[in-house]
């Protein structure tokens, strides 16, 4: 069975520092494929956002196959957005 395609996108950063890992607004990371490139600490928060939407949950006051969130780094807050991919699927592993 195949598992829907996430993408995950830094969409916004808050405060004074770089990020410490390098990221910048407009990355875009496959979560199946390139996980491994996300921050750590980003990855930790973003996994449960991404099992809810692989398998069909929705999160209050967002939209249908989107959950925005934010790593927990207080330097540099990058705000990330997962979506699924519409009509893109993934391989089961």
């Amino acid at each position: 069975m195949s598992r829907p395609k996430v993408t995950i996108t830094l969409i916004d950063q808050k405060g004074d520092c770089p990020c410490h890992r390098g990221h910048k607004i407009g990355d875009r990371f496959d979560f199946d494929t390139e996980r491994g490139s996300l921050c750590p600490m980003a990855m930790h928060v973003a996994f449960p956002f991404v099992d809810i939407l692989r398998y069909g949950g929705t999160l209050p006051g967002q939209p249908e196959g989107r959950a925005v969130f934010c790593c927990p780094d207080p330097d540099t807050i990058n705000v990330f957005s997962a979506e699924i991919e519409k009509g893109e699927f993934g391989e089961e592993g």
